[in-house]
């Protein structure tokens, strides 16, 4: 397959995401296990299977944490769909590379480049923008656009966490027991909160294999094979479309709208977010 067809198809794909959680009428925290377990339902066989699943204990350790974090990550961005629009939600889960870039800063103590900077920068006036100075000045924020700020930096915390370990085991290996131990953390915590795990409406087992078959898988394996071929710099930067394109979504189906202010600061923040990738090479996020 052409590497640009395969990675417009994953973005398509990953765009369905926050569709599929505010269509589904789930619990957030079902929904985000549902999203992982049944996707890793179908990719267990071909591990059985194909894969060697023999790793050393230090990386399956980092595999398990990783999951969780990946799990926390699902679990909170679903809940702040519930509280704002799916493009604003999926604007700010994207925020993980400038998280990344301040974590290797001030923790790991590598440095950054000035096109990072000035990124963030921008990304900080476009969010500044889009919650309003004011709300800031007072303290009142939107609890929505709180928790897809926290999303984004779990998501980054996964990032630095995660980062070496590919290069030391198999990719399926590794989102074999990263989605296991995802899984198991998201069931626990449905069952602790005592949420519904059977009893739904064919729309939402729709949705659960949508975005487990979909976003999850499908939206994976097709970004994860155009990185073989393309640049991971502008892979990133494409990726940066799915908020585009779940906007058009969210309008059509969920008939969402966005303010002046929410369209400038969007905007804004997907220029700070582009700058930050032209430095070199960073990890992708996928949602």
């Amino acid at each position: 397959m052409n590497p640009k067809i395969s990675l417009f198809i994953g973005i398509l794909c990953i765009a369905f995401s926050p569709i599929f959680v505010k269509l589904c009428g789930a619990p957030p925290i079902t929904a985000a296990f549902y999203r992982v377990f049944l996707a890793w339902l179908v990719l267990a066989p071909w591990c059985f299977w194909k894969v060697n699943l023999k790793i050393a204990t230090k990386d399956l350790l980092t595999a398990f944490l990783g999951g969780l974090i990946f799990a926390s990550d699902i679990a909170v961005w679903n809940i702040s769909l519930g509280h704002i629009s799916a493009t604003v939600s999926t604007l700010l889960a994207n925020l993980a590379p400038v998280w990344v870039g301040l974590i290797s800063f001030f923790i790991l103590r590598k440095k950054s480049g000035m096109l990072f900077w000035v990124g963030t920068g921008i990304a900080i006036l476009g969010m500044i923008i889009l919650v309003g100075y004011q709300n800031i000045i007072n303290l009142q924020f939107n609890i929505g656009i709180v928790l897809a700020l926290l999303a984004s930096m779990f998501y980054s915390v996964y990032i630095v966490i995660t980062n070496n370990i590919l290069q030391r085991i198999g990719t399926l290996s590794f989102m074999f027991y990263n989605m296991l131990a995802a899984s198991l953390f998201l069931l626990i915590i449905s069952c602790w909160q005592g949420n519904n795990l059977v009893n739904f409406s064919l729309n939402s087992w729709l949705c659960f294999l949508g975005m487990s078959l979909l976003c999850q898988l499908t939206g994976w394996i097709t970004i994860n094979y155009s990185l073989r071929f393309l640049e991971s710099t502008k892979v990133a930067i494409a990726l940066l479309g799915q908020t585009v394109i779940a906007g058009i979504i969210a309008v059509i189906l969920l008939h969402e709208s966005l303010q002046l202010k929410e369209i400038i600061g969007s905007i804004i923040v997907l220029a700070g977010i582009a700058v930050t990738f032209l430095k070199g090479k960073q990890s992708v996020s996928i949602k």
